[in-house]
């Protein structure tokens, strides 16, 4: 099949070996699976390319291509394991393919008004908190942060010293007290809740890890961050959507928060310090009305 790798994803992960082999990956991938490719999805997504396809009996279904250094194992297993309740089901695939039940691409929970939006995303959410696969491999939230930590302090420059040290500090507080070790979606947000057929939304693109829900809300409570900062009063509505996010579901508050506040910290410092200084900016305003 042949056709351009989506620019979006291109400048993401750079041009290099696995994008610009994507073409023959895909055809090869199909040809091995006996799948009849509809269309590659434009723009797709940063981290991967998603194809439209078809299975050898007609029905449809995606096909992910996902580089090696994106863990494709951890999200398959994951999917096994949630098998289909409050996520994209796995059909098969092996490296770095997977195949999907086809969803609707075109519609996620981010195209409902922003309260329904919240409740649609939270439900599904909610249904992927389970405990994890006896010997599984997913890191733990302290071990991912730890990462992400060291990250955020190399780039303290970019953001207020007073914010870093009090994301770096809330990161300690709450590791030193996790309540609970969960498998986690790990990067949860309206844009990663699909439309489908068997149930009305359903979670895609698990970066999976274990540990406390808390941590898992965290990015869904800054969604549509623009909105809020373009509203008069959206220092006092991005704490009232912490709290009723949290209270919707059953997490503690203050737990939230300091989740919440660690990671609009760590994404705004890594987006100013990749040269994307309006979203950056954004997380950190954020950031800074917790």
């Amino acid at each position: 099949m042949a056709f351009e790798p989506p620019q979006r994803l291109v400048r993401a992960l750079g041009d290099n070996e696995w994008t610009g082999r994507l073409p023959e990956l895909v055809e090869e991938t199909a040809a091995r699976a006996g799948l009849e490719v509809e269309r590659v999805m434009v723009p797709g997504g940063r981290s991967s390319l998603v194809v439209l396809v078809r299975r050898q009996d007609g029905t449809p279904a995606a096909l992910k291509l996902v580089p090696p250094l994106a863990a494709p194992e951890l999200e398959r297993a994951a999917l096994a394991h949630w098998d289909g309740f409050g996520a994209v089901r796995l059909l098969g695939g092996s490296g770095g393919a997977l195949l999907l039940e086809r969803l609707h691409p075109e519609r996620s929970v981010r195209s409902l008004p922003e309260a329904k939006a919240l409740l649609e995303a939270a439900g599904t959410v909610r249904r992927l908190w389970v405990e994890p696969p006896p010997g599984h491999a997913f890191e733990t939230v302290a071990e991912r942060t730890a990462r992400q930590a060291s990250a955020l302090s190399d780039h303290a420059g970019t953001a207020p010293r007073a914010l870093v040290d009090e994301a770096l500090a809330a990161r300690g507080e709450l590791l030193a007290d996790a309540p609970e070790s969960l498998l986690l979606h790990g990067n949860f947000r309206q844009s990663k809740v699909l439309s489908g057929d068997r149930a009305p939304w359903l979670a895609v693109g698990p970066e999976p890890l274990v540990g406390e829900r808390a941590y898992d809300l965290a990015r869904l409570a800054r969604d549509r961050v623009e909105d809020l900062v373009a509203a008069t009063s959206g220092a006092s509505a991005a704490r009232r959507r912490v709290n009723r996010l949290a209270d919707s579901l059953d997490v503690d508050r203050d737990r939230l928060r300091g989740w919440t506040l660690f990671r609009a910290v760590e994404s705004g410092t890594r987006a100013i310090a990749a040269g994307r200084h309006a979203e950056g900016e954004l997380s950190l305003e954020f950031a800074g009305w917790l």
